[in-house]
């Protein structure tokens, strides 16, 4: 055992490897974490609807702004929805679905898109749009 000059037993804790633990963690995370963003760019519409809970764990089906679809990070035409998203994924077992499209499409694309979605059989589709930004108010 480990004692001080008196007799006493020495209590003291040795955080030492346990503060390199940490520092080695913090920097896999901070080069990891930007590697782990990925998806579609996508402008999509801003509204002053409250947000909701989204899955993270759910299927998003994109349309950019050069009339691609990905449902998550896999690309096929706009035509396509219909026959390939059930091979895709499993509808019958599928939560929702959520659809980003960008604002400067036309709305019966993304209508058309809804549509080969909900003939796939996926019953809930959600849209994603972005929060209009807070005004803060100046003093004059």
């Amino acid at each position: 055992m480990i004692t001080s000059g008196k007799g006493r037993l020495m209590s003291d804790i040795n955080v030492t490897p346990f503060v390199d633990v940490m520092l080695v963690l913090l920097i896999i995370f901070m080069v990891t974490a930007p590697m782990m963003t990925n998806g579609v760019k996508v402008d999509t519409p801003q509204t002053t609807l409250q947000q909701m809970d989204i899955d993270e764990k759910a299927l998003v089906i994109s349309i950019d702004a050069s009339r691609r679809v990905f449902i998550n990070q896999y690309q096929l035409n706009a035509s396509e929805v219909r026959q390939k998203l059930p091979t895709i994924l499993d509808v019958k077992h599928t939560g929702d679905v959520y659809l980003k499209a960008d604002k400067s499409l036309p709305y019966g694309l993304v209508m058309d898109v809804m549509a080969q979605i909900k003939d796939a059989g996926i019953e809930h589709i959600g849209m994603v749009t972005e929060p209009v930004p807070v005004k803060k108010a100046g003093r004059k």
